[in-house]
């Protein structure tokens, strides 16, 4: 048998080889994405629950901190300043009653303060937007500590 003819007639095992490899490769690069996107969550998640003791308030649960910011900060960064999440925002800073009885009321500067903090870790490029939507609403020290 010539080496020609063995080549020709196991070409599929060349073939074969070349696709496992191209497999390989490909899951490689896909699990490496995912690591290292694991460790970015797990990370900003942890600097999160820093700023956030050193603030003085309650470390939250890693888990729930990286399911629900990610590596981006999910919503909580998608346009912090937009007016229609502002005005919801601020319905939601009211009495609780609903109808002629919903007043608003002054907000707790540490509800404020929270959400900058995240803002700073996540999307700093984002600060400016939020102090200038937030800079006009009134916040005290409403909530008992």
């Amino acid at each position: 048998m010539s080496p020609t003819r063995f080549a020709s007639e196991h070409k599929w095992i060349y073939w074969g080889a070349i696709v496992i490899l191209v497999g390989l490769v490909i899951t490689g690069l896909v699990k490496y994405s995912a690591v290292r996107t694991n460790q970015q969550t797990e990370s900003k998640a942890h600097q999160l629950q820093e700023a956030l003791v050193k603030a003085g308030y309650p470390s939250p649960d890693t888990d729930t901190v990286e399911r629900l910011l990610g590596t981006d900060g999910g919503q909580v960064c998608e346009q912090p300043g937009n007016a229609l999440k502002t005005a919801l925002w601020k319905i939601q800073q009211s009495n609780g009653a609903t109808g002629p009885g919903m007043r608003p009321v002054i907000s707790d500067t540490k509800a404020v303060e929270a959400e900058r903090i995240v803002l700073q870790v996540y999307c700093p490029d984002k600060l400016d937007e939020f102090d200038d939507q937030v800079e006009d609403l009134k916040t005290d020290d409403t909530v008992r500590r």
